[in-house]
């Protein structure tokens, strides 16, 4: 029996799974995860895994949460360990008074164990090979057997995860049978064996409520496809590949012309991250909607033409999906690391927007956004996701859209307008703005037409190296950055309870963990303002808040306070009144340690300074 007594909670407790990278588990966690979703209790999984090939640890969490927190909690209650290579670390995880779930097929030692936790073994093996010829099955069934365990151990109902199975092999009775048959052998045997429930419990309930579940990349992708995208060039890259996957699988169902069976789309896989933003820039100078999806090293390998989209006046738009760096830094885990680089991507004075997403929600209706954007302001824009939002299944509100909204294609010069004698210049800022007209190619047979380059011009486009032209354009891009002000998503603000003279600013997947810190940090009597933005160039809101409160907290995931800094950069601010909460080991930032590291902050503040010493 363990020293601690055993952890008791019912709807509220930290799962995870150590597997090997490439046995199959994959599917199975995600069945365990999704069938707690069948219960009515909020799940929030995360998925760790490697970069490199098959053989390699991996993870998958699941935080069951009835009061629907999403972000991260930090701790394990109960580890499902099925990876001896990584036995010492997942044991280690587990926090006093939870559970370690094994297989026991194989004797080990007692100096293997903590006395502080409850050891849950269960020979797996044996009854996989005891049951199965086939190496490939008993591989597979195993995972499966686990799973039915756990559903007896945690007091979940069977029937709702033989309805997963019989969704998932819909059409295959071969394999829905099988599936089923595995579940109940490894449920039946800790029925008989063990005494379930545990303390653990998942209790049905009704907390889900009209949400979704689905990945960022997913929805960003389905935005691209509402927003108006017909093309979409690429080039491979962890962890944004799967954007362009649902991309293509979306354009599928959705863009085909349903009498011809035509498709109205294109995807291309570049030959590398220049080659895909060239095409996009090309096709968006054409008239078309077109993106990339990428990460950080393929921003790096585009600034150049990101650069031409900013000074030619090009539309476009990319998908970042945020990944640990510098160079090839860690593919498969997460940071918000890429907000300089894109806010200033290129050589020479450039300003680019950002676009920042808290979940796919966001992702859905800031992708789709983004192609207006774009159209309107002539320039690139950057929708801002990461791993940790990209790659992960996420309760969120369901995916809206006004069938009546018309695409913004922005200052368009038609033939009709040209033949009234309207002045063009494609550089011309006709209203104050600093967005000037375009016309699409082959708009009017003599009228209308420019020479498109990414060095210096005049309004009319014509080729200039004055000093006092470049001035003129550079400033005019200036002004129309400054316009893009009240066209981006402005920041959510939420007071506390209390007055106070203490604030955080926030964004992107760093918002649930802060949303649940926010009541860890009022439990021990502190209290904030928040701001979450979501977008750059920064509302004058942002200012407004900082003004209002003597330090506010920065909270973002990556060592060189990134937002931090263009904060101080754009406004003009005291730095020492933003107070960095950095988080940047690749792993989501959770609500303990925000909670922990503003906390000691906020002590420290309250400590009477010491009487000065006179030398």
């Amino acid at each position: 029996m363990p020293v601690q007594s055993p952890i008791s909670s019912v709807n509220d407790f930290v799962v995870r799974f150590a597997n090997v990278n490439g046995s199959g588990s994959a599917s199975a966690n995600e069945m365990f995860a999704r069938s707690i979703l069948r219960h009515g209790v909020p799940v929030s999984p995360r998925n760790i895994f490697p970069s490199n090939i098959q053989g390699l640890p991996t993870w998958y969490e699941v935080r069951v949460t009835e009061d629907g927190h999403l972000g991260a909690r930090g701790g394990v209650d109960m580890m499902v360990a099925m990876n001896p290579q990584t036995w010492d670390k997942d044991l280690a995880s587990i926090e006093p008074g939870g559970y370690l779930f094994y297989d026991s097929t194989k004797p080990m030692p007692a100096s293997k164990f903590r006395a502080d936790i409850t050891v849950i073994g269960v020979p797996l093996t044996a009854i996989t090979n005891s049951t199965y010829t086939d190496p490939r099955q008993r591989q597979l069934f195993k995972n499966i057997i686990y799973l039915g365990a756990l559903c007896a151990l945690l007091d979940m109902d069977p029937k709702l995860v033989e309805q997963l199975i019989g969704e998932q092999y819909k059409g295959k009775e071969k394999l829905l049978s099988s599936n089923v048959h595995a579940l109940h052998l490894g449920r039946d045997w800790a029925l008989q064996n063990l005494k379930c429930p545990i303390g653990l419990r998942i209790k049905k309930a009704d907390k889900v409520g009209d949400r979704i579940f689905i990945e960022g990349n997913n929805a960003a992708a389905l935005g691209a496809v509402y927003g108006g995208a017909t093309v979409c060039a690429w080039y491979p890259i962890t962890p944004s590949s799967s954007l362009a996957d649902a991309f293509t699988s979306h354009c599928k169902k959705l863009r085909h012309d349903p009498e011809t069976g035509k498709a109205k789309y294109a995807i291309v896989q570049g030959e590398d991250e220049l080659a895909s933003i060239g095409i996009v820039i090309g096709a968006s100078w054409n008239g078309a909607r077109a993106f990339t999806a990428t990460s950080g090293p393929g921003i790096s390998l585009m600034t150049e033409f990101i650069g031409l989209s900013y000074f030619a006046e090009i539309p476009a738009v990319i998908m970042n999906v945020q990944r640990a760096g510098p160079s090839t830094g860690m593919p498969t885990r997460t940071q918000q690391c890429d907000i300089i680089a894109c806010a200033y991507a290129s050589h020479g004075d450039t300003k680019h927007v950002l676009l920042l997403p808290e979940d796919p929600a966001e992702a859905f209706e800031f992708a789709a956004q983004a192609f207006d954007l774009a159209e309107r302001l002539q320039t690139t824009i950057f929708v801002m996701l990461d791993l940790d939002i990209g790659m992960n299944h996420r309760l969120c509100r369901p995916l809206k859209w006004d069938d009546a909204r018309q695409y913004d294609r922005g200052k368009v010069m038609t033939a009709e307008m040209l033949d009234d004698g309207r002045d063009f210049g494609r550089y011309l800022d006709v209203d104050g703005d600093g967005i000037p007209y375009r016309t699409y190619p082959g708009t009017h047979p003599t009228k209308g037409s420019y020479f498109t380059r990414g060095t210096s011009r005049d309004r009319y486009a014509r080729y200039s190296e004055e000093g006092s032209v470049y001035a003129d354009n550079m400033q005019r891009l200036v002004r129309k950055f400054e316009t893009a002000q009240d066209m981006v998503p402005r920041p959510l603000q939420a007071n506390a309870a209390k007055p106070t003279k203490y604030g955080v600013i926030y964004f992107g997947s760093t918002a649930p963990a802060m949303d649940e810190a926010i009541g860890l940090l009022e439990a021990n009597g502190h209290q904030l303002d928040r701001l979450r933005i979501r977008a750059f160039p920064f509302h004058s809101s942002v200012a407004s808040f900082i003004a209002d409160h003597d330090f506010v907290y920065v909270v973002e995931q990556n060592r060189d306070a990134q937002l931090r800094s263009l904060i101080v950069n754009e406004n003009g601010i005291d730095p020492v009144r933003l107070v960095p909460i950095l988080h940047y080991d690749g792993t989501p930032i959770t609500a303990r340690f925000i909670a922990g590291a503003i906390g000691d902050h906020q002590d420290q503040l309250k400590l009477t300074p010491l009487r000065k010493v006179k030398s």
